[in-house]
């Protein structure tokens, strides 16, 4: 068993020391041809910005849906006139439909005395109140989980006898016409907020790969002279590739580091002119400072990743040992 330690211990410091080597002539290469360096950098970079924008947008949108969905309710109008307990009986139906996350019940007199206070200085409306007293419709005030989802209100509304008979036929539900239009509108920009930013990272993420590819074939063929050399003095497959891997890696750990300032420095500078616009930004910023070392961690493996992949098929493809 001892006579076994002391070879275990050089095979280790052998292949340190070929790792380190490896690392060392990885740098080395990767500060040899600058402009390449730099575009090859700098096109990952791009992507890695366009991955982390195309996120805090999904984020910004998604919660910009959330308090939209809170602020905004479907209405379902009752005749004034009709019983209470089947009014309630409807409610408690609407309330257990999917996709329902609460009902709220304005009587027709609440309807009345809150339209004449909020007209109160007014007095030809408060006259037309009076007037129209008789005519006041109950609501029912719906908060859904998802508003592009009205399904459920669809069938109900359609098909429930007890609301067929007491609903106020000269006013349709608020989730159909003009309101269901501009709410399913919401959902569209949404979704295509999500696949124009999801394309425009697959596009950069192949014109990334492209680049690191190119810049690893161009350096393989710059040193074929050393590569041979190395083959000659009975240099493995992997001391002659890992330089280059190495080199690819460093383009996406600095590309990340880039990309992550960047990222934060424009969703900072955007941080006004969103509010203004009444975009909840301020929850998405929280978030980001909270994860900031996770958020360079992940920038960091996406591209190391992007980097080994083109690089290992670069030397797959042109290194021949």
């Amino acid at each position: 068993m001892s006579k076994k330690s002391p070879k275990k211990n050089k095979q280790q410091r052998r292949t340190m020391l070929a790792f380190m080597r490896i690392f060392r002539y990885g740098i080395s290469n990767f500060s040899r041809n600058v402009w390449l360096t730099v575009a090859a950098t700098a096109v990952m970079a791009v992507t890695l910005l366009i991955v982390m924008i195309t996120l805090v947008s999904r984020n910004v949108l998604l919660e910009t849906v959330s308090d939209i969905s809170k602020s905004v309710d479907m209405s379902i109008y009752l005749r004034g006139d009709a019983a209470e307990e089947d009014i309630l009986e409807v409610k408690d139906r609407v309330e257990s439909l999917s996709n329902v996350e609460s009902v709220r019940y304005i009587s027709a007199a609440q309807a009345r005395e809150d339209q004449a206070q909020q007209n109160k200085d007014d007095p030809a409306i408060l006259e037309a109140i009076r007037e129209a007293s008789n005519r006041m419709s109950a609501t029912l005030r719906v908060s859904l989980t998802d508003i592009n989802d009205t399904a459920s209100l669809d069938e109900f509304t359609q098909k429930d006898g007890l609301y067929q008979q007491i609903k106020d036929p000269s006013k349709s539900p608020s989730f159909q016409g003009e309101r269901r239009a501009a709410i399913s509108s919401i959902g569209e920009w949404v979704k295509l907020a999500e696949v124009g930013g999801g394309t425009m990272t697959a596009v950069f993420v192949i014109i990334s790969s492209l680049v690191v590819f190119n810049t690893i074939r161009m350096a393989i063929f710059n040193r074929k002279d050393e590569i041979y050399m190395m083959k000659l003095i009975g240099a493995g497959k992997e001391f002659i590739r890992g330089p280059f891997l190495v080199e690819a890696v460093m383009y996406g750990v600095i590309a990340a580091v880039v990309a992550t300032a960047a990222g934060f420095g424009l969703v900072m500078a955007a941080r006004q002119p969103l509010a203004q616009y009444g975009l909840p930004i301020e929850n998405t910023l929280a978030s980001m400072a909270e994860s900031v070392g996770l958020i360079l961690v992940g920038m960091i493996l996406l591209g190391s990743l992007i980097g080994v992949v083109s690089s290992y098929i670069a030397t797959r493809k042109h290194l021949r040992v």
